[in-house]
């Protein structure tokens, strides 16, 4: 079965029609400090007012890597990001859910849309009780 490629969506204004708000993304140091071309992406839930949501990898990164968000991603303003990559400019528009994937050989335009990937969310350690005596316990 074929990956949908950039252009076929079935209707791209509903794609893209989100409130856009921020101008953050988060960028792998592979990208920055190695010089390696952005292959895979996906937009999440922005965390704060100023992301944007986008989270932009190069594909070698590992599991090790990933862990360390902190050390490991940089935030940086997507147009920044899109003026060093200018296929990035029209996918950018997407809403959050939105996964893309270019091939290593494949063209500069060669980004296709990803439907089987689970975008990572964040770990929340919550303990639910209807126990009032546990639960005052916890204050």
């Amino acid at each position: 079965m074929r990956t949908p490629h950039i252009d076929d969506a079935k209707n791209p204004d509903l794609e893209t029609n989100q409130t856009k708000n921020g101008f953050l993304c988060l960028v792998s140091k592979l990208v920055i400090d190695e010089k390696l071309p952005i292959r895979f992406m996906y937009k999440t839930v922005p965390d704060h007012l100023n992301d944007t949501g986008w989270r932009m990898y190069t594909g070698y990164e590992t599991e090790d890597f990933l862990e360390d968000e902190l050390l490991n991603m940089i935030p940086m303003p997507v147009e920044t990001m899109c003026k060093a990559d200018p296929t990035l400019t029209k996918l950018v528009e997407y809403n959050a859910g939105t996964v893309w994937e270019r091939h290593p050989g494949a063209d500069e335009n060669g980004w296709e849309r990803v439907y089987d990937y689970k975008i990572p969310s964040p770990q929340v350690d919550v303990s639910i009780t209807n126990d009032a005596d546990e639960f005052n316990s916890l204050k």
